[in-house]
């Protein structure tokens, strides 16, 4: 994937966490997944599906202590661990960053709609993204932890 077309996903997230949470997060180098249906990297996963100029589907992953960081700052709440409320909010942060990054793409001639996010969690959770086609994983590291984003689509075009 060209990296104009990474950036519109980086962007996004670092926005919307910087917005919502009050972090700051520094991207890592991007590479590609083994396999689009393998474990989750973390410990909680939403994957939200796109469609328009191609299928495809965007994932957001956080370490346990990652994501009660980011809970702690939205919600000025002290979590012991992962409850409804976060797995809630974990949709709504890969919903958010999927509209930003489909914001920036519209500039580069994309056009998406999404679907609703589905969010897992639990040791060993997999990760299920709408086409079996090559998962490209950006890993962002904050002061509290690691997270990543998985961006997956099946066009030739949006891939070269």
């Amino acid at each position: 994937m060209k990296v104009e077309y990474l950036n519109p996903f980086i962007f996004a997230t670092r926005k919307v966490l910087k917005m919502m949470a009050y972090m700051d997060s520094k991207p890592m180098k991007p590479y590609l997944k083994e396999q689009s249906n393998v474990l989750g990297l973390g410990d909680i996963s939403s994957v939200i599906s796109v469609s328009g100029e191609c299928k495809g589907s965007i994932g957001i992953t956080f370490s346990t202590q990652c994501i009660l960081k980011v809970a702690y700052q939205m919600f000025s709440e002290e979590y012991g661990g992962i409850t409804d409320e976060i797995v809630d909010m974990v949709g709504e942060i890969v919903n958010m960053v999927s509209g930003d990054a489909r914001q920036e793409l519209v500039k580069l001639g994309f056009h998406f709609s999404a679907g609703i996010p589905v969010t897992t969690h639990g040791k060993n959770h997999e990760l299920v993204h709408s086409v079996k086609d090559r998962v490209i994983v950006i890993p962002f590291q904050t002061n509290h932890g690691e997270f990543v984003i998985e961006t997956c689509f099946d066009s030739k075009k949006f891939l070269e």
